[in-house]
């Protein structure tokens, strides 16, 4: 008995170490330099988050377009993951902006834009897979996902430009009114 619980012990003690070796940042030390640099302006900082979001997807269409690339579907889910943690960095990035109260007006016109681009590559990959029924299986949940990221994060970040521009357009007035 005490075997036992030496060994779920050691278990237990060896699981967090092996989670972590399957954990891989998206992001490399030169994106991560980059970002620190931005750390306090929206607009670069989303702006830094769209260029690497954008990587991750030419490299997934990289991966694809290589018929001869070994371990495909692997490449093609981590270059799947990798996009879909870029992105909810970037959608963590503007929640946090815009709960500290920052104009996030102008930092929000190319996030969507981006959303558009993203949803319809993303799209143009799922439908390129259906063409290989095999392939599809594959990436259902892990497409869906992404697709699902993107639609949600289209409609919250124009709805939050929407709701800053109201917030901000009274805020401009309030600021005439009381310097008169």
């Amino acid at each position: 008995m005490r075997a036992g619980l030496v060994l779920l012990a050691s278990m237990l003690a060896a699981f967090p170490a092996v989670a972590e070796q399957h954990h891989r940042d998206p992001l490399n030390d030169l994106e991560i330099d980059k970002l620190r640099d931005a750390a306090q302006e929206p607009e670069a900082r989303l702006k830094l988050y769209i260029e690497f979001a954008r990587t991750r997807l030419e490299n997934l269409e990289k991966v694809r377009a290589d018929e001869k690339a070994q371990n495909r579907d692997e490449l093609t889910r981590n270059a799947l993951q990798d996009f879909l943690d870029v992105y909810d960095e970037l959608n963590t990035n503007v929640d946090t902006f815009a709960d500290r109260g920052d104009d996030l007006r102008k930092a929000l016109k190319p996030v969507i834009e981006a959303d558009t681009e993203f949803g319809s590559k993303l799209r143009a990959f799922k439908s390129s897979l259906g063409s290989r029924p095999e392939s599809q299986k594959d990436f259902t949940f892990l497409l869906g996902s992404a697709l699902d990221a993107i639609d949600a994060g289209m409609k919250d970040h124009r709805d939050l430009l929407a709701e800053q521009e109201e917030t901000f357009k009274h805020k401009k007035k309030d600021k005439k009114h009381g310097s008169e």
